[in-house]
């Protein structure tokens, strides 16, 4: 009966998120949300603050002011950090939010390529860890 029991309850945590810490991968992806969050805010800000900053190409397909992307990777930066201190919670929503949320950021990146190379690669492969991390299997500590 006691065997079942934490089954049950272990089951029951693991499958909800509640009254379980984030551990392992989730604290990763927690972190590098995060990370890349802060540096998509550093991005934005950049690119609001001063255009000449970055190099203008005529011919992109998907050409869109610096001033406007900037401000599409300042506002994804705020949600993606919240999104990431919500992983701390080790809560299901957070989780799923946070792998809509890392994609978006990745094809965000990926249209800016142009715009900044190196650094919207980074970026990119942060997201795809992160999304890596949150679609992880998660093992119960406690049994």
């Amino acid at each position: 009966m006691a065997g079942s029991m934490s089954g049950t309850r272990a089951g029951h945590d693991s499958g909800s998120g509640r009254g379980v810490a984030a551990t392992g991968w989730t604290v990763f992806a927690a972190v590098m949300m995060i990370f890349g969050g802060a540096l998509a805010i550093f991005e934005g800000i950049a690119a609001i603050a001063k255009d000449d900053l970055f190099v203008s190409t005529s011919n992109y397909v998907f050409k869109f002011s610096l001033t406007g992307w900037g401000w599409v990777h300042l506002i994804l930066g705020i949600v993606v950090v919240l999104a990431g201190l919500a992983l701390f919670t080790g809560a299901f929503w957070a989780r799923a939010v946070g792998v809509l949320l890392a994609g978006l950021l990745a094809v965000a990146n990926f249209l800016w390529l142009p715009y900044y190379p190196l650094w919207s690669i980074v970026l990119i492969a942060i997201n795809v860890f992160v999304i890596w991390a949150l679609c992880s299997p998660r093992k119960d500590v406690r049994a």
